[in-house]
């Protein structure tokens, strides 16, 4: 097996580095202090095409894969987490979806704009009382005939209300359950009436990634809105999470690699007792396990994307790295935190950061429970790995 990237993957993340660095970078500071999101950067990442990912040239997209794409974002989320919410939040969730299950014309109308950077994106699935268990949603979708009626509310919405196109997922037979949910893309540069989109600005991290509340009264969607078959949104919601959850587990190694690198270098900065803290056994010992989950939580995402890469069965290996990564996120920035000391309890130094962002990933897109479940089922036989 070959742990190296090739050379055209050298040259993504060298690009992707060299972007976030000159791009993201300056503006980190600022924007967590004052929650902004610059939207300006979704844009320079489209002319990149760092959002074309796993999308075809003839829809807009780069025309390459998984490895490139987890290579490119990796080095996005070192440098600031909240901005591999675009890569999810156009390429993995709407993109990709309405690649594989939308009809051309939906293909050819939104695809290449989510590519560009011209259309932000986003997905709606939670709900305030339905988040794990997403066949309990409330929100419903009626068939008026000629046009689809959305009612209902959506909750942590990740871009919900500076997107262009969302993808909405509703109940088209409420008593069915899992087999009466559809998926729809809503298009809110077209479709404003009846749309609430709240932002969420109390949270513990994440602060420049913009969050929301949705709320649809009687909001008109075309008929030819509907993506993939009628009541086929549940299968259509879990296939879209196991792409987007990548995005997940990538910013969570990315997050772990960036706690190691600046608990190392403080390390061999701060002495006390005439050496640097870095030779003390006890640090070494917090940067051994650092170094340890982090190398681990890398290696699982790129083998959850190499397997992604070869159309090869990956959901248990994309909920593991998801796992994994998380917990050596949060347990990386904690011990930053401890070896940067009282500074790393300061806004002037990024261990807070670290952490708050961390702390996340333990529950968006499937909590660490729902994640043990579905490696241990698949292990245990009970559900195919996908």
């Amino acid at each position: 097996m070959d742990f190296g990237y090739t050379e055209d993957q050298k040259m993504i993340a060298e690009l992707a580095k060299d972007f976030a660095e000159k791009e993201i970078a300056p503006h980190v500071d600022e924007d967590e202090e004052n929650h902004f999101y610059r939207r300006e950067i979704l844009s320079k990442m489209g002319e990149l095409g760092l959002l074309g990912f796993n999308i075809p040239e003839e829809y807009g997209g780069n025309g390459l894969g998984w490895m490139e794409a987890v290579a490119a974002l990796y080095e996005i989320a070192k440098v600031h987490t909240s901005w591999r919410l675009s890569v999810s939040g156009n390429v993995w969730g709407p993109a990709l979806t309405i690649l594989e299950y939308g009809t051309e014309e939906q293909k050819q109308k939104y695809i290449p704009g989510l590519c560009s950077g011209e259309y932000a994106g986003s997905f709606a699935i939670t709900e305030a009382n339905s988040g794990s268990d997403v066949a309990s949603m409330k929100m419903t979708a009626k068939d008026c005939g000629d046009h689809w009626l959305l009612n209902g509310s959506k909750m942590w919405i990740s871009g919900g209300h500076t997107c262009d196109i969302g993808l909405v997922y509703a109940k088209t037979d409420p008593a069915a359950g899992a087999k009466g949910v559809s998926c729809f893309i809503v298009d809110y540069n077209e479709t404003t009436e009846g749309v609430s989109r709240i932002p969420i600005h109390k949270k513990v991290g994440m602060w420049p990634a913009p969050t929301s509340e949705l709320v649809f009264e009687d909001v008109k969607i075309p008929k030819e809105n509907l993506l993939g078959p009628l009541n086929k949104g549940f299968q259509i919601c879990m296939w879209m999470l196991n792409n987007t959850r990548m995005g997940c587990a990538t910013g969570a190694a990315a997050l772990s690699a960036a706690a190691l690198e600046g608990a190392v270098q403080y390390a061999n900065e701060r002495t006390q007792f005439g050496q640097p803290i870095g030779k003390f056994q006890m640090i070494q010992q917090q940067i051994a396990e650092m170094k340890l989950e982090d190398d681990a939580a890398k290696l699982m995402v790129f083998r959850a994307a190499w397997l992604k890469e070869n159309k090869l069965p990956s959901q248990q290996a994309t909920s593991m790295a998801k796992l994994f990564a998380c917990n050596a996120a949060v347990h990386g920035a904690n011990m930053a935190m401890k070896i940067y000391g009282s500074y790393g309890y300061s806004d002037e130094y990024p261990c807070g950061r670290w952490l708050r962002d961390a702390k996340q990933f333990e529950t968006l897109e499937g909590t660490s429970n729902i994640h043990m479940g579905i490696v241990a089922g698949i292990e245990l036989g009970y559900t195919p790995n996908r």
